[in-house]
């Protein structure tokens, strides 16, 4: 009963340490403590701890980790508690803006590695006592967005433009409501600790503000002018986009050589040069030589050759050029031709622009429909014709082929071309194609379009010094060139889309004029603005038209960093003062200019002040066969599946293993299995220490050494972690903190401090072992955020509202006293590792005690405690000369032995030596040969030969050790 008692004792003053035991033992208790006194109070404290804690922290340890069962709990825990949140006060910030992703995306591979990463510097930082600030959001995707409202109508049986542009937007908003925000839920699930209260939305009231008042300033700065301009343009998203908007792909195409016929009144002309130099000429087919000239005859006539990948076109051809240098067109100066199958006859003109070499050195010229083509019109005052309708179709402006789509017009074109025996001749070719960014399928057009553009060299001016004089750091630094290459050769930006939805273009034409326009926030202050322009005191608002076009996603966008913090309508308020510049942005280079860049540009006009301190690019997630990955090719994991599979903290490993800064990423699914895994191993070597029992007794010496080298390769990682965060190698911060766990800590730590089988351990060790437990959980945590709450919540009693995430742990740098205990100790497992692999060869049980001789000297005492644990010796003995039956290795320049006697079979082990001795012979047999032949010694690299010849002393090395070896053991037979 006086045990009983004492038992009641503990359970009042310690009740939760010993529930937690209790329930790790509960047979054990229940067959010896059948007690009713002592089970009511038990009781009383179950339900009483249960009813205050339902968090169900100290809930038993399952015997396998299962993320289900603990995920979803944590996160709920983080959030009830406010753990994310940030607001602004005394502490460093250290603060992350999500890049947005597509407000009614879903979360993909590349989603998966970008916010992992994220979530893995801003746990860091929170945890080093920052205040830690990432905020969320989505962005509204202008193209994808709308072609998706597009398509839903479509199978609705409206169009588009059946509605106002306010229904259409209800259609749209309706859709981002509906499916808006699935990316970001789906982001808790991998664990993301977002400050989810400050969650933004580019086409939110704030963010809007913000986009408008900014188009304002830049046009009344003269940076925002509009103007007729040939641009890319979508015919599937029928709108404009801007240069980096295009992605250009090789594809295997055709060079269509086409016959232009001198025009009927310049006939005659060639015919006389031709007759006059008739003697000179040198024919070849359908080509005549005449002094460097090539002139072409058929039975038709004389005529040009025109080599073009884009036969559809030419119904646009207003001029043909050649260079006034090419030797081959010196007779087609001052002619006319004939457009092929349309019968207009244009000018021949001349302009050094044109490629001598390229095809025949004749080009086309298709001023509606070509960047270059349209500056050659512009000089040479030629008409322009634009052929092409708004979706790609041909337009009524071509006197064929109208309403044909331009893919099918191309087919049809060359087969008439051929039959209509104006085809010269078709080559293969390769050559690049523009295609659209948002819609991957569709050739992008070249166009002439009335556009709202941004003037770039002055942004270009203020965005480079910060990173080309390090202010701001681009990991990998290689994006610096990138970077710089891009704003060197800066274009204007076109900044209008031709969509409903977005942010639409805050100019006002007065009374349906196009020139007579004013750039206003609101339409009520633009009506002021007209009145003060036209002096017309009597103008309404219905008298102003707003462009329809909206501005480009990115326009908004590029605001991020500041808008987030309401910089723009707010300027100098208390959250941008403290929260900007941003500490770090995570991204892909694929929008180093989309994104990266202008987001610099609009930070220095706005802020004076670059937007984040460090960029840190990542690579593109591929297969294992290095293939993009995609839908069509059916390699792209569902991200939110893997992590049913795996578990969160199973995936965001098994992406991090694979992640090295800038490079890409070949994702392997087998490492979200060793992620899993790892889980598995973190979750079991908790149980092993929890389930020690502790007794009051003096700490064994090798418990002692184990705990001070343990102590000392935590500081040592530590420091390692630091210097590998502040490089971005994250990658390698992770390996770092794997192998620490797996290797030091479950490998060696705990099987020099395990108590013998049914042995209590000394309490001072099993303290030790708990804090380095939660140490290491700790550096653990931002990488795996879920297994290390839930070890973290059972390794002590905690208090409701505390969690491992924001558990500050000052780290002691590691002195000189412990990087020589961690030097030695790593000797010392290379002995304790060579008595093994004695043992292991020789098939000794491990049950069996070994002798270890340590020849000439000790140099190892001070650890004999350990080594005789680790490798179960009952004797480590210093020897002038090692037993002849020993099996010896070497630990640098000590050599060591282990005793054999009568463990072994001889007649067994002879025959293992005999097969060593008769490989090694064959061996230096091969190798002999080689420097036996003068031709290799004469002609090898040095360092071959060397390394060849290191090979033979060492083979004859070993083959004199196993012939002395097998001599020792024969004596025995």
């Amino acid at each position: 009963m006086a045990f009983l008692a004492r038992l009641n004792g503990i359970l009042r003053k310690h009740p939760l340490h010993f529930y937690k035991t209790a329930l790790l033992n509960t047979s054990y208790f229940a067959r010896n403590f059948a007690n009713s006194y002592f089970l009511r109070n038990f009781a009383a404290f179950f339900i009483k701890y249960n009813k205050v804690n339902n968090n169900n922290k100290i809930m038993e340890l399952a015997s396998k980790y299962d993320p289900h069962a603990v995920e979803s709990k944590w996160y709920q825990y983080w959030l009830d508690n406010k753990l994310f949140s940030s607001k602004p006060d005394g502490r460093e910030p250290y603060t992350i803006v999500i890049p947005p992703p597509n407000v009614t995306g879903v979360l993909h591979m590349g989603h998966m590695l970008n916010n992992t990463i994220q979530d893995i510097l801003i746990r860091r930082a929170r945890m080093e006592g920052k205040n830690a600030c990432w905020v969320p959001g989505t962005d509204h995707a202008s193209i994808a967005t709308e072609a998706k409202v597009v398509k839903k109508l479509a199978e609705q049986g409206i169009k588009k433009h059946d509605l106002t542009r306010e229904q259409f937007l209800e259609h749209a908003w309706d859709w981002t409501h509906e499916h808006g925000g699935i990316i970001l839920q789906q982001l808790r699930r991998l664990g993301a600790s977002c400050d989810w209260d400050r969650t933004a939305f580019t086409m939110d009231e704030k963010r809007s503000e913000s986009v408008i008042k900014v188009f304002v300033d830049l046009y009344n700065k003269g940076l925002i002018y509009r103007g007729l301009r040939m641009v890319n343009w979508d015919p599937k998203a029928l709108t404009a986009l801007s240069t980096e908007e295009v992605i250009y792909r090789e594809e295997q195409s055709h060079l269509f050589h086409l016959k232009y016929y001198v025009a009927p009144t310049f006939q005659s002309d060639v015919e006389v040069y031709v007759s006059a130099n008739s003697e000179n000429a040198e024919v070849e087919g359908s080509a005549i030589k005449i002094d460097g000239n090539i002139i072409h005859k058929d039975a038709k006539g004389y005529f040009a050759v025109v080599a073009t990948t884009r036969p559809e076109t030419i119904m646009g051809d207003t001029a043909m050029c050649v260079n006034p240098k090419d030797p081959k067109n010196q007779w087609l100066k001052g002619k006319k031709v004939v457009v092929p199958l349309v019968g207009r006859v244009i000018p021949v003109i001349e302009d050094r622009y044109v490629d001598i070499e390229f095809g025949t050195g004749c080009l086309k010229v298709t001023p509606a429909h070509d960047t270059n083509d349209y500056m050659l019109g512009k000089t040479h005052n030629l008409e322009t014709i634009d052929i092409f309708n708004p979706d790609g179709t041909i337009s009524e402006q071509s006197p064929i082929y109208v309403g044909m789509d331009r893919m099918d017009c191309r087919k049809q074109i060359a087969k008439d071309l051929l039959e209509a025996g104006l085809m010269e001749k078709v080559e293969d070719y390769v050559n690049k194609v523009g295609y659209s960014e948002r819609n991957p399928d569709t050739a992008i057009e070249p166009r002439l379009s009335m556009q709202w553009f941004l003037k770039m060299q002055h942004f270009a001016d203020i965005a480079l010094p910060p990173v080309l004089n390090g202010e701001m750091k681009f990991y990998p630094a290689k994006y610096v060139n990138t970077y710089r290459n891009w704003l060197e050769n800066i274009q204007d930006w076109c900044i209008s889309r031709q969509l409903w939805w977005g942010h639409r273009i805050p100019v006002y034409y007065i009374n349906g004029e196009d020139e007579n326009y004013v750039v206003a926030e609101t339409a009520e202050k633009a009506l002021n603005l007209a009145k003060e322009k036209t002096g017309d005191a009597s103008l309404t608002l219905d008298n102003l038209k707003q462009d329809e076009d909206a501005l480009d996603t990115w326009f908004s966008s590029w605001l991020w960093p500041i808008s987030l913090f309401d910089g723009i309508n707010n300027p100098g308020n208390e959250q941008i003062k403290y929260y900007y510049p941003t500490s770090v942005l995570v991204t892909g280079p694929d929008i180093i200019f989309f994104w990266v860049a202008r987001m610099i540009m609009s930070g220095e006009e706005y802020i004076g002040k670059y937007p984040f301190k460090d960029v840190y690019f990542t690579g593109i997630v591929r297969d294992k066969l290095g293939r993009k990955m995609s839908k069509s090719l059916g390699n792209s994991p569902d991200p939110i599946e893997l992590i049913e599979k795996y578990g969160a903290d199973g995936v965001r490993m098994g992406m991090m293993l694979s992640a090295p800064a800038g490079n890409d990423i070949l994702f392997d699914e087998s490492l979200c299995e060793q992620g899993r895994n790892f889980n598995n191993k973190i979750w079991n070597a908790f149980r092993l220490v929890k389930q020690w029992q502790t007794a009051d007794m003096k700490q064994p010496e090798a418990c002692k050494i184990a705990v001070n080298w343990f102590e000392a390769k935590l500081q040592e990682v530590n420091a390692e972690l630091k210097d590998l965060f502040s490089k971005y190698r994250i990658s390698e911060a992770l390996m770092a903190v794997y192998r620490l766990f797996w290797d030091e800590f479950s490998s060696w730590y705990l099987e020099m401090v395990k108590p013998a089988y049914q042995h209590p351990i000394d309490q001072q060790t099993y303290d030790a072992t708990l804090e380095f437990f939660e140490r290491l959980l700790e550096m653990l945590h931002p990488f795996m955020p879920f297994i290390t709450e839930e070890l973290w919540q059972h390794i002590y009693d905690r208090k409701e509202g505390e969690s491992i995430m924001v558990k500050v742990s000052p780290i002691t740098v590691p002195t000189e006293e412990g990087q020589k205990l961690v030097a030695d100790i790593e000797q010392v497992k290379q002995i304790i590792s060579g008595v093994r692999s004695v043992r292991n060869s020789k098939n000794i049980p491990q049950k069996d005690a070994l002798e270890l001789q340590m020849v000439g000297k000790n140099g190892f005492e001070a650890y004999n405690e350990v080594i005789v644990k680790m490798a179960n010796l009952n004797a480590i003995t210093v020897v002038a000369e090692k037993n002849a039956d020993a099996s010896a290795f070497m630990v640098g320049t000590d050599e060591f032995a282990v005793p054999l006697g009568d463990m072994i079979d001889v007649a067994a082990e002879i025959e293992k030596q005999e097969a060593q001795l008769k490989h090694l012979e064959g061996f230096l047999m091969g190798v002999m040969k080689k420097l036996q032949n003068e031709r290799f010694v004469s002609n090898a690299p040095e360092a071959v030969v060397a390394l060849e010849r290191k090979k033979k002393s060492d083979s004859e090395e070993k083959i004199a050790a196993l012939k002395e070896s097998i001599a020792e053991l024969k004596k025995k037979l």
